[in-house]
């Protein structure tokens, strides 16, 4: 059984709070600017097919999420003086960077096949090593604190730092790097700057994971360990934890939900350039004030999930911000579809802000929904089979993530395909209908799993009542388990 920690800490202080967050940013950063730059990178830039490039960083998803809760299970059940968690979070930076550089600077003499597999196995190493951070980083989040609002406070740090980390990497590479020239009125088309970016990026991401890791380490002593008699890890243990975890019916309904969430932000990650690019023509230049939107979002998202969590309970407002989610980012598409917005309306560049605030706070408020309510599955499992896992829970959910994302990803590859999107094209010189296919699966048709997700969630059973029946229940076993072990032997 795992062991509470000797001084669970209901309130966190800020500074534990900031370290936590901000290991999400350098995370975001490499793995945001895979998902919506690299079919850029590859097909408009490099020229190789886009169903290619689609199905290469799908491959990497799928094995990077088989990794994921075997991660999970070990850090788990992992043994040291740094706890269950750090060594693992203190091994990954390094490998991290160095295979996030090496996406965006293949070699010049691959041709375009060759090119189509440096992208899948540089894609899947690098997810495979940031596995080793991203997985024990996210079961940290859910075991600092034990109390029900408090865990959402957390994860709204979570959060709001993915936000800072994908908006600053986006708003440093279309200023430094990308910048709109005479010669490129979309400066990510232009070739030369990749290599550059890559590594300013990689130093980032170094710098920032080991920060998370080194100025959360006091928190050691406090987290939940694996009992002395813990089995070590091994594959029958793997997925007896495995098993364990999937008899919880609110986890399996929230890695239902999780499924047809992540197919729809895999589709919509891997068009969203495309159709600001060619469907809207905006600059890459302008392309960086969508980071006022996003900030707009997050930063809602982070004053008042915890608040809404606590008025309306985690399942309530998943729902809701699915919901919410599904339908915003498909309104201006359907209004530039009626002819009401045009690449020309006066005010178009403002207008798609005010629309990506809502649907970015939307899934700020969702993501910290459902990392929050992790943690309570946790008490759960922990009360129905005496063991923690956070570290499995976290995983097999990015697992369940990773596939749909794979599926999403691969969809967009195909997309472009299927509706005969040109290799590089220039923005006003493609055709109207194949425009008008663009944005068809980019504004309706990416919204039908996001509804899905939403009824999943519904299915969701976990709150704040039954959340204090489940705490009690465990401090009363470990209550008595400390008279047990007090008693004098006779």
């Amino acid at each position: 059984m795992a062991t509470a920690s000797p001084a669970g800490a209901e309130r966190l202080t800020l500074k534990t709070k900031l370290a936590f967050g901000v290991g999400s940013a350098a995370e975001t950063i490499a793995l945001y600017a895979v998902s919506s730059y690299a079919l850029l990178f590859y097909n408009q830039v490099l020229g190789v097919s886009a169903a290619w490039v689609g199905l290469a960083i799908s491959v990497s998803l799928v094995f990077d999420g088989l990794t994921e809760p075997i991660v999970g299970s070990w850090s788990d059940r992992t043994h040291s003086k740094w706890g269950r968690r750090h060594p693992w979070m203190f091994a990954a930076p390094i490998p991290i960077a160095l295979t996030f550089f090496a996406i965006f600077s293949p070699p010049a003499s691959l041709g375009e096949l060759g090119l189509a597999i440096w992208c899948g196995v540089s894609v899947s190493l690098l997810r495979q090593v940031m596995t080793f951070f991203h997985t024990p980083h996210l079961a940290l989040g859910g075991e600092l604190s034990p109390n029900y609002v408090e865990r959402s406070k957390v994860m709204a740090y979570n959060s709001f730092f993915q936000w800072a980390g994908g908006s600053a990497m986006a708003y440093i590479a279309l200023t430094f790097f990308f910048p709109k020239t005479p010669e490129f009125h979309n400066g990510l088309l232009n070739p030369e700057p990749w290599n550059e970016f890559a590594a300013v990026m990689a130093g980032v991401v170094i710098v920032v994971l080991f920060a998370s890791a080194w100025f959360t380490r006091d928190r050691i002593p406090y987290l939940p360990k694996p009992a002395a008699d813990t089995p070590k890890f091994s594959p029958a243990e793997f997925f007896k934890d495995v098993a364990k975890a999937l008899t919880n019916v609110n986890y399996v309904w929230l890695l239902v939900a999780y499924f047809f969430l992540s197919m729809m932000i895999g589709l919509r990650e891997g068009l969203r350039l495309y159709t600001y690019s060619f469907y809207w023509e905006i600059s890459s230049s302008d392309m960086r004030l969508f980071i006022i939107g996003s900030f707009v979002g997050y930063a809602a998202a982070f004053a008042f999930a915890a608040r809404m969590h606590g008025r309306f309970d985690k399942k309530g407002t998943a729902i809701w911000s699915a919901l919410t989610y599904a339908a915003v980012p498909a309104i201006p598409i359907v209004l530039g579809q009626m002819g009401i917005l045009r690449p020309d309306t006066p005010g178009l560049l403002p207008i798609l802000i005010a629309f990506a605030a809502v649907a970015y706070s939307a899934v700020s408020v969702l993501q910290i929904s459902i990392m929050s309510a992790l943690a309570d599955i946790a008490d759960e499992n922990e009360l129905k089979h005496g063991v923690r896992q956070e570290g499995i829970l976290y995983s097999t959910r990015a697992l369940a993530a990773k596939f749909d994302q794979a599926i999403g990803m691969a969809l967009a590859g195909f997309v472009i395909t299927i509706i005969a999107f040109p290799d590089k094209a220039q923005p006003g010189q493609v055709a109207p209908e194949i425009l008008h296919n663009l944005a068809l699966w980019d504004g309706i048709l990416s919204a039908i799993p996001g509804v899905i997700a939403a009824w999943c969630y519904g299915r969701y059973r976990i709150d704040r009542q039954a959340y204090e029946v489940t705490r009690e229940a465990l401090a009363k076993r470990r209550a008595d388990a400390i008279v047990v072990a007090a008693a004098p032997a006779e």
